[in-house]
């Protein structure tokens, strides 16, 4: 079969049916009740950046089943760690992933964590493994990824200015970094830090990934960044301070310069998992709009049959569907060409998704009056996790730019912006 003949073959594969079976039928019978008495659990806690009594131990339990069940690590490629899956057929399991927000650390595929977990796997030394990559797997540690830095617009990765110099055998890093998301974790015990090493070799080659670990000397926790007023305790979006923290060399990962290629290993994979996991986000919000429409009563109807709220829920259906298809085509595109130059689609779903999610949310708030915006409901949250995503792993505007420019160089023969290509360069 040739390329593009296979880019439209978007079928989940026979093999990977079984796994996703599975997925659904544990998040139903497992995952959903434990997080309902996790978040029991957690009410009335004085500290919020800590776990409340049974809490861990109830996800735990649930994590304990889930590898006793088989159903850890699907998401790496590498079928000695994971399932083996291709970027297609874990697309559709992430939907399902999506539709609660602790079904992915319940089976160890949560980010940040499953894009560190993926370059250790791929990239790490044996030391590095056994020390790092080896408690992730296991899921007895969480991770950071510490790339985005106050006062500049890191949508543009050549710009992270946080230095790291090498003194002997030990790097010195100084700088900051600002929405470090999980670094407020207890848990968390390792980043991986995007910093310059190298000032003066050309734009691509300057940046370098170490590996910091947590807590440790100089690097200090200023405080949260909130979003939409949400500390998102105790997970966190943290702004950290590194004042001569010392790692030793060892602690690079690759090797100098190598940053930006590191990036193309997380990238494309983390941007389609986000994608599809808003997806399943999209399904549990009209979910939750059918159902309130049907059983709530307001001028002697049922609120589906007010307004043009049937065909408000109509419209949610078929954006849901339309988003499916891109992502998967992204998905496959990537199975078949390679994350470099499956990035114009995977750039199109990452500008599209987000923002019609947010769109399907808002209507499903709307539904709901007042209730939509207060706690009786998962759907603020719901919503400010899918605004802040238009944002994360590179703002609307950089992916419509390379889609835009993609398109446009079909007509002049142009190459695409070097600034934009460098971002995927390998």
């Amino acid at each position: 079969m040739d390329a593009s003949a296979d880019m439209n073959d978007l079928r989940m594969s026979e093999a990977a049916r079984p796994l996703y079976d599975h997925v659904r039928k544990f998040i139903k019978e497992t995952v959903n009740p434990m997080s309902e008495e996790f978040h029991r659990l957690g009410e009335g806690k004085t500290d919020i950046w800590s776990y409340a009594p049974g809490q861990l131990e109830c996800l735990e339990k649930a994590k304990d089943e889930a590898k006793k069940q088989g159903l850890w690590n699907f998401f790496l490629p590498d079928a000695e760690t994971g399932e083996g899956l291709s970027n297609l057929d874990y697309a559709y399991i992430a939907a399902e992933l999506g539709k609660n927000p602790m079904a992915s650390e319940s089976m160890n595929c949560s980010a940040p964590d499953t894009g560190n977990m993926e370059v250790l796997e791929r990239v790490g030394t044996p030391a590095q493994k056994e020390k790092w990559l080896k408690p992730l797997l296991e899921g007895k540690i969480r991770s950071a990824f510490a790339m985005t830095e106050p006062g500049l617009p890191s949508s543009d990765a050549k710009n992270v200015s946080m230095t790291a110099v090498l003194e002997g055998d030990e790097w010195v890093l100084n700088g900051e970094k600002f929405y470090i998301s999980g670094a407020g974790d207890p848990r968390c015990k390792i980043m991986i830090t995007m910093v310059k090493t190298s000032p003066n070799a050309e734009p691509n080659k300057q940046q370098s990934q170490i590996l910091v670990p947590l807590p440790h000397p100089g690097v200090t926790i200023v405080g949260p960044m909130h979003v939409f007023g949400d500390p998102d305790a105790p997970h966190g979006h943290m702004h950290l301070r590194f004042e001569n923290v010392r790692v030793p060399k060892e602690n690079m990962l690759l090797g100098e310069g190598r940053g930006f290629e590191i990036s193309q290993l997380r990238l494309g994979p983390g941007r389609i998992h986000h994608c599809m996991r808003s997806i399943g986000q999209a399904e549990r919000a009209l979910d939750l709009m059918c159902v309130r429409g049907m059983t709530r009563t307001a001028f002697g109807k049922p609120l589906v049959k007010l307004g043009g709220n049937t065909e408000i829920i109509s419209r949610a259906r078929i954006e849901i569907e339309a988003m499916r298809m891109m992502v998967l085509k992204a998905a496959k595109a990537m199975d078949v060409l390679g994350n470099r130059e499956a990035r114009v689609w995977i750039s199109m779903v990452k500008a599209m998704v987000p923002e019609r999610v947010c769109q399907i949310i808002d209507q499903a708030i709307q539904m709901h009056g007042a209730a939509g915006v207060s706690q009786w409901t998962p759907l603020a949250q719901m919503y400010t996790s899918q605004r802040t995503l238009r944002l994360a792993d590179g703002p609307d505007e950089v992916h419509h730019m390379v889609v835009g420019r993609a398109e446009l160089a079909k007509y002049t023969g142009e190459e695409e912006d070097p600034a934009l290509a460098a971002v995927w360069r390998k």
